[in-house]
């Protein structure tokens, strides 16, 4: 008989490259995924990884069966949701990634409430990007991803996941209060053309915004100076590095040193959705995350 546990892990494998990432996703110790994969191969008789380099790939076994086992797992994950639907039950265990701003402006606050209403649930938080939210959520690895695309800069989500818009939010340049522009009400990009900006690196999601932002100035934005975090260009601004734009959600009140700016022409835009697996649909415990997570967007 076939362990299904021990399929998880070797999905997970795939997924990740290596036994050590399959680990950290699934919150195992790699001694644990590995002797999960060595049990499934004693079980199939036939070896279902092989080292390349530094990481593993699934044999032509392995892929066979995890393709045969994607059915097995979508029907039992269906199946538990079912059980839970017609119980009423909020509960299970949900493993939730969100962007960083999300997880401190929205998610934290939130789950904590979650599980004191709720006895019989139990969350994993994560950070992550969007895109890699989307792929854990979309191989299994993780069971609802909060994401956001800017404006017209899209992002792909696979058939078998259903997005839940959560809420909108907006951006504003914060310069220094000493800038020219602080005193402004609004600018647009035109009035930015020769400003250094403090960029979330080349290829995320926000960098690409910015870049868009910029069409029909006939101008590109010039990038002084590239940070991950939201919090890194408020300091780095502050110390009149550059400026930078920088979203409402999860940003914490201002230096008094520091102004922040509306943009119009375009209005610096994301939606804030949620992502889960079709699967999952009639989960009590997905809906009741997902009802809280637009309860408290207001």
């Amino acid at each position: 008989m076939i362990d299904l546990s021990a399929l998880v892990s070797l999905r997970a494998v795939d997924a990740c490259g290596s036994v050590v990432g399959a680990a950290e996703a699934l919150g195992f110790t790699p001694s644990a995924v590995s002797q999960q994969v060595k049990r499934l191969e004693r079980q199939a008789g036939l070896p279902l990884l092989e080292r390349v380099g530094r990481g593993v790939i699934v044999t032509v076994h392995g892929r066979q069966l995890l393709d045969a086992g994607a059915g097995v797992l979508t029907a039992l994950e269906e199946l538990e949701s079912g059980l839970h639907d017609s119980a009423g039950a909020v509960a299970g265990h949900i493993r939730l990634i969100a962007f960083s701003t999300a997880m401190r402006g929205l998610v934290a606050a939130t789950a904590a409430a979650l599980l004191a209403a709720h006895d019989d649930l139990t969350l994993t938080l994560s950070e992550g990007e969007p895109w890699a939210a989307v792929d854990l959520v979309a191989s299994g690895q993780c069971e609802i991803g909060i994401v956001h695309s800017w404006g017209d800069v899209p992002i792909d989500v696979p058939d078998h996941l259903v997005t839940v818009p959560i809420t909108s939010d907006v951006a504003d340049v914060i310069v220094p209060h000493a800038h020219p522009l602080a005193g402004r009400c609004t600018v647009t990009p035109h009035d930015l053309i020769d400003e250094a900006w403090i960029a979330t690196p080349d290829g995320t999601i926000c960098r690409q915004w910015l870049n868009r932002m910029y069409d029909g100035t006939g101008r590109r934005p010039r990038i002084a100076h590239e940070a991950q975090e939201f919090a890194s260009h408020l300091a780095m601004t502050q110390a009149g590095l550059g400026v930078a734009l920088v979203p409402r959600l999860g940003r914490p009140e201002l230096a008094a040193d520091l102004a922040a700016v509306e943009v119009a022409a375009p209005v610096p835009t994301r939606n804030v959705v949620a992502v889960h697996r079709r699967t999952m649909e009639t989960s009590p415990a997905i809906r009741a995350i997902l009802d809280a997570l637009i309860s408290a967007t207001g």
